[in-house]
């Protein structure tokens, strides 16, 4: 199950994630990311135990092409699962089980990786890497959904539509944004809904939480609204 693509903006080093599936709430799942690390995306028969031991593999140095091998390498069940990992630096690696039901693939280059299993076809796979490398210029946020998108126009899924979810990952201890659209018919619709909804005050509310350089953030409401009236041009 699932096609998820994971990239990096080399300018600022914020990673991020999108996926869509016609499975129940992969976000739970699929995704794995930390600061200090990079991006696991484990998928298929997925191994959830795949993200937390790929982050400490990356945090400690690892190439990704040697912590995907290390994490299928012992895994008697590695036929049958997919998993494509994001380095700070903008490396990346992929694998896919020759177990994994057809159409099974990935394309990974610097900064960017789509993976994905159960498509309609390889189409779905390079309509979304396309779509993102032509975006370029664009806000992540945008360039991840509309390569998403891409990818579903272009087949997605073979069995249809369910759940998606979107990740941010910049340098503070925490996601930035982590959207999850867990049961839905149009799961891709619902999650441009949902940032939307999170931009009218959300996004902003957030630049008042505790980073390294503010460690304690913004805590007077009155400043704190001051701040998001700001930010939204009021």
């Amino acid at each position: 199950m699932t096609w998820s693509i994971v990239a990096r903006e080399p300018e600022t080093g914020v990673m991020g994630l999108a996926l869509a599936t016609r499975f129940f709430a992969a976000g739970a799942l699929v995704p794995h990311s930390a600061p200090d690390a990079g991006i696991v995306a484990t998928q298929a028969l997925v191994n959830p135990t795949y993200g937390p031991r790929g982050l400490d593999m990356l945090r400690a140095g690892g190439a990704p092409e040697d912590v995907v091998a290390a994490l299928v390498a012992p895994d008697e069940g590695r036929a049958a699962r997919q998993v494509h990992v994001l380095g700070l630096d903008g490396r990346t690696a992929a694998y896919t089980g020759a177990g994994c039901v057809d159409w099974a693939g990935s394309r990974s280059e610097q900064d960017l990786s789509v993976a994905g299993n159960m498509l309609a076809g390889s189409a779905v796979v390079e309509a979304t890497f396309e779509a993102f490398r032509a975006g370029e210029g664009q806000p992540l946020v945008d360039r991840l959904i509309g390569a998403m998108r891409a990818g579903e126009a272009a087949g997605g899924d073979k069995r249809g539509k369910q759940s998606a979810c979107l990740v941010i990952q910049d340098a503070r201890p925490y996601r930035w944004l982590d959207l999850r659209v867990d049961d839905h018919p149009d799961p891709l619709a619902e999650l441009e809904r949902l940032h939307k909804v999170a931009g009218e005050r959300f996004l902003a509310f957030r630049h008042a939480f505790p980073t390294a350089e503010r460690p304690w953030g913004v805590w007077d409401r009155g400043e704190v609204e001051a701040m998001i009236a700001e930010r939204l041009g009021r």
